[in-house]
């Protein structure tokens, strides 16, 4: 995601220098109860009612101006990211609008807003926490006994996963056919939200988003390490429901980097 946010630098530099006599406004989205990685979630749909997007840099960091206006969030706050790459993406969500803002596709926004006016009054150490408790029920440690066809899928797509992350953090994990999933050491935890204390608030709200929409946290530990790209994350949270969709096919290479995020091929 901080990739692609970079490969809009260039760009979006325009953003940083707006035409003069530019517009803006502030718009503020509402509660979701049904997202509880993100506090805020879009309301309704609404009329676009701004022309131009651009950026500018305060002491603060980085603001979203939509026309004459600054964007602020759902608290009034000063709508204030602290990188440009960052500031770049938002302003790139709200300028792809159409005639319609449609506020629920704009995920970076919404996160931003979570992480300024933090609705839910959680600090660093929950935000690690709720991280760290995707290990109870990661979705690439339980597995099936049958078909064998799916066991064999699960054992040869995500056992490479859970080796690697095991190998990288120094840790056990495991995986189990139980629905009570794998026992999890303490220490892996342990380690796990030491690693995870290295970020800051900015970033863990953005891993928890991660991991609710992966269920996974093995995944999304794979994901911020470029072990994996967000297609090959996606197709490997998603195994079982690709493979009732696509009974008689089987998924192949969904780990190779060069190859395209999941290939088909016909089962004998």
């Amino acid at each position: 995601m901080w990739r692609s946010c970079l490969r809009l630098r260039h760009a979006g530099r325009r953003l940083l220098n707006p035409p003069r006599g530019a517009l803006t406004a502030s718009v503020r989205p509402g509660p979701n109860p049904l997202i509880p990685a993100r506090a805020y979630a879009p309301p309704t749909e609404r009329k676009r009612f701004y022309q131009n997007v651009s950026i500018t840099q305060g002491e603060g960091g980085f603001e979203i101006n939509l026309d004459h206006r600054k964007l602020k969030t759902p608290q009034a706050k000063l709508f204030t990211v602290p990188s440009e790459a960052l500031a770049i993406a938002v302003a790139t969500e709200w300028d792809s609008q159409q005639d319609t803002i449609k506020f629920y596709a704009m995920h970076l926004t919404t996160l931003c807003n979570t992480s300024l006016d933090n609705p839910t009054q959680r600090n660093k150490d929950q935000l690690i926490r709720a991280a760290v408790k995707f290990l109870d029920t990661d979705t690439i440690c339980y597995r099936v006994e049958e078909p064998a066809t799916l066991v064999e899928l699960q054992k040869n797509e995500w056992d490479p996963i859970i080796e690697w992350a095991e190998k990288r953090y120094d840790v056990e994990i495991g995986s189990s056919t139980s629905i009570m999933g794998p026992s999890i050491p303490a220490r892996t935890r342990e380690v796990l939200v030491s690693h995870l204390a290295s970020y800051n608030v900015w970033a863990l709200q953005g891993i928890e988003f991660v991991a609710t929409q992966l269920k996974s946290l093995v995944l999304t530990l794979g994901l911020m390490d470029l072990r994996l790209t967000v297609e090959q994350a996606v197709l490997l949270s998603r195994l079982e429901e690709e493979y009732q969709i696509w009974p008689f096919v089987t998924f192949t290479y969904i780990q190779k980097p060069k190859l395209r995020a999941h290939k088909i091929v016909k089962k004998q």
